[in-house]
């Protein structure tokens, strides 16, 4: 497909999605919504793919909201950005839900809604020279649509810092309070995420997309009677899966599992 904002390449297990709208700092707008969201949705579906890298193009990762998007928004009626927010919303999601792992490969400046980006996402790497930032309340907004991944991310003691403050942070300083597993140099960045995605890839599919499952069902769950029945239900269903079992195999015999032949 002809992807307007977007450049889209497969290499084996492995699709690379890259933001490229360097001239605004790939700053996202309707149609950057629409076409990551179909995006995300089709490699989630694709038997054939292991791992998502998610990167941009240019100097910057992602400065938010495209500047036209906006002032286009500061005429749209309350239902209008209602069903304007919902759109941004289910992209994210999409980011969040895909069954596929995903790792945002942070190359220059995340910003505002570019933070929520990173954030959906199941690992972050950054280039040290990266700045972030939370400037929504500087133009009088909030960050409320980016919210249940940054806080995730971040903590909530680091997101009443941000949030409020919309003070610029390093690449340093985002793998201090978590949100970035982590940093590299430039010139290595390339490098650190392929090892990320070696990792992912050589994993049980099945059991990588369960345990992303796994992840965000049981994160900040109380830990009740149903928990604990869920999570013995969940490792019984997954040891007696084809992969699960092949798994156990190839290490008795020490072999290599099916899914890496």
């Amino acid at each position: 497909m002809n992807w307007q904002t977007l450049d889209v390449k497969i290499e084996g297990r492995v699709a690379t999605v890259t933001l490229n709208r360097p001239d605004v700092r790939n700053a996202f707008n309707e149609t950057t919504i629409a076409e990551i969201t179909q995006v995300f949705g089709e490699l989630g579906a694709n038997e054939n793919l292991r791992a998502i890298v998610l990167a941009a193009n240019g100097p910057a990762f992602c400065a938010g909201a495209d500047l036209n998007w906006m002032k286009k928004m500061a005429g749209y009626t309350h239902e209008e950005n209602r069903a304007d927010a919902a759109q941004l919303a289910e992209m994210l999601r999409t980011i969040y839900a895909c069954p596929k792992p995903v790792v945002a490969k942070i190359q220059g400046d995340c910003y505002a809604g570019g933070m929520g980006l990173a954030a959906a996402c199941d690992i972050s790497v950054a280039a040290e020279t990266v700045n972030f930032c939370l400037s929504e309340v500087k133009l009088g907004l909030i960050p409320a649509t980016i919210s249940p991944y940054v806080i995730k991310a971040m903590g909530e003691n680091a997101a009443r810092r941000y949030f409020l403050t919309a003070e610029r942070f390093s690449a340093q300083e985002a793998h201090r309070i978590g949100f970035v597993h982590a940093v590299s140099t430039a010139e290595a960045l390339d490098a650190t995420v392929a090892d990320i995605v070696k990792a992912l890839v050589s994993n049980s599919p099945h059991a990588v997309k369960e345990a992303k499952r796994l992840v965000q069902d049981v994160a900040g769950a109380p830990l009740t009677a149903e928990l604990i029945a869920d999570t013995a239900v969940r490792i019984a269903d997954i040891r007696s899966s084809g992969e699960g079992r092949e798994g156990v195999r190839s290490f008795l015999e020490k072999r290599k599992p099916g899914w890496l032949e």
